[in-house]
């Protein structure tokens, strides 16, 4: 196993049999086989239940926003200065409108994306505001690492949305970031992209941006999702005006948005699992009933992203135990309310190491556990989200692959040629099965194909030349970066595109004084 890609280790030379930096698994929606895991009895599900149903009629939610305030008391909410409260019977009648799953459709229709039901759709890191590489260290997040990470999204078959920036660029101002960022990755990619959930302009630019790159009237494009956008609580108990603000454009307009308290307990939340989940689930379920009084049947999906704190340093941990059980917790109340579910793959570590393997890991198969549908940040993050880096990207896929791998019929599949009895009894007591028929036919489905490894033991790799794992993720990512070719635009969409990017920044595109 010494070969084998591992964080910290070492491994062979690739032996290449294509022409392309890696070999890797076509493009599919991941369709999650397994029962989930569900460490909530009954009673554990109705306590955590009535817990939030009491935050919410008791205690209430803080909206910062007097829209929202307006809309919640017009449909019979108590309203108290900026505190709604809300009771069970009117959140569960609003919860139930919203659709347990739903599919967004981005300008290639084959790169459309089912979100709920049992499909795991993964997504790029997202937000943080530094980068890392081998030949680079910590560096503040720049437009030029934005591309290389984006180009990273476009070329993995199993990152199937590109999400928020892989990397804030920046050097870019704040003010016309998103009109530059998107443009680039509505052109460096034909995935499902991402409205970041700051206010006006930025939603409603960067609808008009995927409108455009879609080559859609504007019926079209309000006629099924084409995007998505992610908001935060501000825990505990507060959501604020600009995330409300654009969430409910998006849903105005049919887009689906996706709820994520960010909780971590101990810090922004009771220090208990079931506490910090109660509370997230409270958070969560006020914005989604705010989106279905605005439009009915908006596309909605509760988020996950809760877990614990060093209790001694306050400092965020991921991908713990308590990390786990909090996305499975979470997984199983989702689907006590008919929702789609969203977690993240995440770590705390500072370079793609060992640790940030084992954590992300951890956190990538707790979200296939859960039952999650939508698993933010599923490659390249490192430092509880302040790190984005191409060599963990790389890292990443390979479990993503792994994970893909494991979900596919060929593994479990027990027909009477998959039981082999005739070529177990070919074989007998002493022979192997490599030269048998029954083998041979199935020589190139029967088992995973590694995209960055070999499987040669430590003597066949001290011989090739040492490559540490991550030496090795550089040197591919690197690889990648010169035979990635974006997918084809038409011109005069591009066109478009680009004239609609500079009247907006000519009009001084989004305000930065929140």
């Amino acid at each position: 196993m010494a070969a084998r890609t591992r964080s910290g280790g070492r491994a062979g030379n690739t032996r290449r049999t294509s022409p392309h930096a890696i070999e890797q698994m076509p493009w599919r929606i991941v369709r999650n086989r397994d029962r989930p895991t569900e460490p909530l009895d009954a009673a554990g599900v109705e306590a955590i239940h009535n817990g939030a149903m009491h935050i919410l009629s008791r205690i209430g939610i803080k909206m910062l926003n007097p829209e929202a305030l307006e809309i919640l008391s017009r449909a019979g909410c108590r309203v108290d200065g900026q505190t709604v409260f809300m009771d069970e019977d009117f959140v569960m009648a609003q919860v139930a409108l919203a659709p347990s799953k739903f599919t967004i459709t981005p300008r290639n229709p084959d790169r459309k994306v089912e979100i709920g039901g049992n499909c795991l759709t993964f997504v790029n890191v997202s937000s943080p505001p530094n980068y890392w590489d081998l030949e680079t260290g910590k560096k503040t997040g720049d437009f030029s690492s934005f591309r290389n990470l984006m180009k990273l999204t476009g070329y993995f078959n199993c990152i199937h949305v590109a999400g928020g920036y892989p990397v804030e660029a920046v050097d870019i101002h704040a003010s016309v970031r998103h009109l530059d960022c998107v443009q680039e990755k509505l052109l460096l990619t034909d995935k499902v992209v991402h409205a970041y959930s700051l206010g006006k302009e930025r939603v409603e630019d960067v609808m008009e941006m995927v409108r455009i790159a879609g080559g859609l009237s504007h019926e079209e494009f309000d006629a099924a999702p084409r995007m998505y956008t992610n908001i935060n609580s501000v825990s505990p108990l507060v959501h604020d005006f600009p995330m409300l603000d654009g969430a409910m454009r998006m849903a105005r307009r049919g887009q689906p948005v996706v709820v994520t308290p960010f909780t971590l307990a101990g810090a922004m939340a009771p220090v208990t699992m079931s506490g910090a989940v109660a509370l997230s689930i409270a958070e969560g379920l006020a914005a989604i009933v705010l989106l279905q009084l605005i439009n009915p049947g908006t596309p909605v999906a509760i988020g996950t992203f809760t877990s614990n704190v060093d209790m001694k340093s306050g400092a965020p941990a991921f991908g713990t135990p308590e990390y786990m059980r909090a996305t499975q917790m979470t997984g199983q109340m989702g689907r006590f309310y008919g929702l789609p579910i969203r977690s993240s793959g995440v770590c705390t570590a500072n370079v793609p190491d060992g640790q940030a393997m084992w954590e992300t890991s951890n956190s990538l198969w707790a979200a296939v556990q859960s039952g999650s549908n939508f698993v933010y940040h599923a490659a390249g993050w490192l430092e509880g989200g302040l790190i984005a880096s191409p060599e963990k990207f790389i890292m990443d896929c390979e479990v993503l692959q792994m994970i893909q791998r494991y979900m596919e019929p060929v593994i479990t599949n027990t027909t009477p040629e998959d039981i082999a009895l005739d070529a177990i009894a070919e074989v007998g007591p002493q022979g192997h099965y490599f030269g048998v028929q029954h083998t041979q036919d199935r020589y190139e489905t029967a088992f995973y194909s590694p995209i960055v490894s070999d499987w040669r033991n430590y003597e066949a790799w001290s011989l090739a030349g040492e490559e540490w794992t991550v030496a090795r993720a550089h040197r591919i990512y690197k690889d990648i970066l010169k035979e990635y070719t974006p997918p084809p635009i038409d011109a005069a969409i591009k066109s478009e595109l680009a004239a609609f990017v500079a009247r907006r920044k000519e009009e001084g595109g989004a305000p930065t004084d929140f």
